[in-house]
């Protein structure tokens, strides 16, 4: 695996950390951060698997775009597309004023998310 790949997978495991830490906090939970942080761990999984192939993404954070990317040499990703549809639009929803994340929607999120992450991670042979 290349360094680059390993610290975009590192980043991804960070953010998926923080959204669970969110959700596990008895005091003042942040449930907007932790679909935030569930939202970019799934881009940074996206973004580790194009580094490793060589693939440029340039800074984005569409995680349909990203996909779209990785489409030809994984089709199999495709059935990941609602789920990044859904995550997409936790990189913005939730950050500002206007909405909040209730506690259901943070646990549905942070699911989303590890899914991204089984699923991305078995494209690189580790389960």
């Amino acid at each position: 695996m290349r360094p680059l790949t390993t610290e975009w997978i590192q980043k991804a495991e960070g953010d998926l950390a923080t959204a669970h830490r969110e959700l596990r906090a008895r005091k003042s939970p942040n449930f907007d951060a932790a679909c935030f942080h569930a939202q970019q761990s799934a881009e940074k999984y996206l973004k580790a698997l194009l580094q490793e192939n060589g693939l440029v993404f340039g800074k984005t954070h569409n995680l349909s775009l990203l996909l779209d990317l990785l489409r030809e040499r994984y089709p199999r990703l495709e059935l990941l597309r609602p789920t990044l549809a859904i995550l997409n639009a936790y990189a913005v929803e939730y950050r500002y004023p206007g909405e909040s994340a209730e506690k259901e929607v943070a646990q549905r999120a942070v699911k989303m998310a590890e899914t991204v992450k089984q699923v991305l991670l078995c494209e690189f042979g580790v389960e």
